[in-house]
């Protein structure tokens, strides 16, 4: 069974066929990347989640935030409803860590900017 997917890896956007039967293996691909997330997109897809949370008391409303690596893409929901209840307050330093452990991924949300 042949797979095609978009490769996200770089700017150039290689249109990869991934053969599920051969051993996830990735024609199409014009660089290294390619191959690497032809064959993990099929068999445990990740990514790196940014987003935003209420913070009272500093210049803006809303503090921007993003995991501290990659999750497995079916957390990004339940991550994002943890996101949904959190409010901050100023003071908040950038790469704080403010939710440890999120979702049980063992990855960090953490802060992108001082507030």
């Amino acid at each position: 069974m042949i797979k095609t997917l978009t490769c996200i890896a770089c700017p150039i956007g290689c249109h990869l066929e991934v053969d599920v039967d051969d051993n996830y293996k990735v024609t199409g691909n014009q660089c290294k990347k390619g191959e690497y997330f032809g064959k993990k997109e099929l068999q445990n897809p990740t990514r790196t989640l940014t987003s935003t949370v209420i913070i009272q008391g500093a210049i803006y409303p809303r503090l921007p935030v993003k995991t501290s690596d990659e999750i497995p893409k079916d957390k990004i929901f339940e991550i994002m409803n943890c996101l949904n209840n959190i409010t901050l307050k100023s003071p908040v330093k950038v790469n704080q860590v403010i939710i440890e452990n999120v979702a049980n991924t063992g990855v960090n949300i953490i802060a992108t900017r001082s507030m």
